[in-house]
Parts: C-alpha cells; structure tokens; sequence
C-alpha cells in the first residue's frame, strides 16, 4: 500500500501519506487553545497518520471567523500554544503542522452551532476588511475596503505569526488561500474589484498572496514543511478557475513552498458544488501535473481504498481526512495493523486492537 509507506516532505518524514485535515473547534478562549482542544487533539494524535494540521489560526484578533477562534498573534497565545505542541509531541510520531489565515469579510461571524453562516449583530461583531466593499451575502454587512496601511499590516502578522510557529517547533506551517478567506477574497475575481496593483487582473488579484508567500519562506526553517490551502474553483461562471490555480501554484512553487492542498468553493456561501464522491481530486490531479509540485488533496474521500487509488494513479501524493477521524478514530489504526505496518500504540490499548 503506497499511501501507508513513509514519505519525505522538504526533510520531513511523515510515517505515511494519509493526513488529518484542519477541523475548525470555535472553542478558544481569547484565541488560546482551551481543555477541548487537548482532549479533541490528543485523540488525533492518536490515529496513526502522517501529518496533522490544527485547525485555521487567526493571525490578529479582526481576523479571527468567531470570537472562539485559535489565534497566535501574541505572547499570551504563543506561550499556550507551546505548552499544547509539547503535550502533543509525546503521543506520537505523527507530524504536527499549524494553519495560518485572515478571514476577512468572513469575520465577525456566529458559532455555527448557532447559526451558520451567518454575522454577529453590529453590537456584537466587528467591522471586517476585504480587497473590495462587497458583502459576502445580502444579510452580510458590506466591509470596509482594505487601504495598502492595511494590507501592510496584514503581511507583518503573517510574518508574526509564522515566527511563533517556528518558535513553537512546528514541523509544517499551511498559508491558508483558500475557503473564502481573506487571501482567497483578493484571489477570487468575485470578490475582488480593486483598481489598484492588488485587483486589476489575475497577476495582481495574486500580488498579496505572493508577497506574504516569499516573505514567509524567508523566515521558515528550509528543513520544515511549508505549503498552502489554495482554491482549485469557485464553482462560480464569474469565478476563479482551475488556470488561476495553475498560475498561482507555479509561482508557490517558485518561491519554495513544498505542496499544496486543493480545495475549492466558499467564497460565497450559497455556491451549487456537487459534494460527489472524490469531488475536489480533478482539481488537484490537474495542479500536480501542470505545476510539478506535490499535492494533497481532500473532499469526500470515503476510506483507504479510495486514497490509495487516488496516490497509485498519480493525482495526488497526499490524502486528506476530517470528518472520517471524527466519526471512526481507530479506522486508520486498523488499517496499519491489517497491513503489518509498524504503530505506536499505548500499552494499555495494545490488547483492544489484537
């Protein structure tokens, strides 16, 4: 089985190809990880995969979706980050990596337990930026438009927070550009109208994205992994393409970055994806072949027979699970174990898997 052998990423090695994708929890105390994260984390270090990547990490308190999530934009948050990656480094061999993003217009939104989709009361929220003054959806508020001081300060809180991540130790830092977020809102065509250097066509729409991309890889260990979330479509007739895509991982990996992982869709809410079985894996199969660089792909990918599939033909050299770790977190355990490969399992959950 492909996808269970080790695989090196930059001079990482992961002890197989199957990953555990970022699963926003919207329960941070003032972006601090909290006892949930502990007790959900712990058990996903626990599933015997290669890479896991923790959930969305705002990188300021406006770029933050909820007001419940992860954020490492201080000291405060770098110290409680640390103490959780150096609990969760003694579990397993599993790689730990940490996702990085600014929601933009996204922001200021309500826990989806709630109400999904859906913005905070004027009283309650926060006024968001976005490339352009567009809302996100007719009962979304419009955003301001982001000014080059903002878009300043957005690429120094990348850096910033990249450099927590490196102090912390992580083994994999993901930009997130995808998703509807603000890097994928300046992407995006449908969201992004600006004049100026930052908008006026696919080079530019590409421009802020490019910039914080070198200035990371500068400061990231060359040693580490370094990818990015990138959007393969918006599923929109008005919206970014697979050839955008192409044009933007070209330049991704021009810069350095080892993989990226193609999703697709969120810039707008209400777009009409057919949620079918391996649905994003063209996209990220065609992403592998024109660029060259090494992706991971994820979407309704249902079990390891699907993955391995998927990694033998060649359209992806890394699968991604969310939900699958959540409703079944031994089935990858089994799998090891089926297939003779060697797992850390605790003393005392050895005998459960005989």
């Amino acid at each position: 089985m492909i996808s269970l052998q080790n695989f090196l990423l930059s001079k990482e090695k992961l002890e197989n190809r199957i990953c555990i994708a970022p699963m926003c929890q919207y329960s941070a105390n003032n972006g601090n990880p909290s006892n949930w994260h502990y007790f959900h984390l712990k058990k996903l270090m626990q599933a015997g995969s290669g890479l896991l990547i923790i959930e969305s990490t705002a990188i300021s308190k406006e770029g933050m979706i909820s007001k419940k999530d992860l954020s490492l934009r201080n000291e405060k948050n770098f110290k409680k980050f640390k103490s959780l990656f150096n609990y969760l480094k003694k579990i397993s061999n599993t790689k730990i990596g940490i996702q990085l993003s600014h929601s933009g217009r996204k922001g200021s939104s309500e826990l989806p337990w709630k109400k999904s989709n859906y913005p905070l009361s004027t009283k309650n929220g926060w006024k968001t930026i976005a490339p352009s003054k567009i809302k996100r959806d007719k009962h979304w508020p419009n955003p301001r438009e982001a000014t080059l001081k903002d878009l300043n300060k957005i690429k120094l809180d990348f850096i910033k927070s990249a450099n927590y991540a490196k102090k912390i130790g992580f083994d994999c830092l993901e930009i997130h550009m995808a998703h509807g977020y603000l890097l994928h809102q300046f992407f995006s065509p449908v969201s992004n109208r600006r004049k100026d250097d930052y908008g006026k066509n696919l080079k530019d729409r590409c421009k802020l994205l490019l910039e914080i991309a070198k200035e990371i890889r500068k400061i990231w260990p060359k040693e580490k992994i370094l990818g990015a979330r990138v959007t393969g479509s918006d599923w929109l007739k008005e919206g970014s393409t697979i050839s955008d895509c192409i044009f933007l991982c070209k330049n991704l990996k021009k810069i350095g970055f080892n993989y990226v992982c193609v999703s697709s869709g969120g810039v707008v809410p209400k777009t009409k994806i057919k949620f079918k079985k391996g649905y994003q894996v063209h996209l990220a199969q065609e992403i592998k072949n024109k660029v060259g660089i090494k992706v991971k792909t994820t979407g309704n990918i249902t079990d390891l027979k699907h993955a391995e599939q998927i990694i033998k033909n060649g359209k992806a050299d890394l699968v991604s699970f969310g939900r699958k770790f959540i409703n079944s977190p031994t089935w990858l355990i089994k799998e090891l174990l089926r297939y003779k490969k060697k797992i850390n399992l605790p003393n005392q959950y050895k005998r459960c898997f005989k």
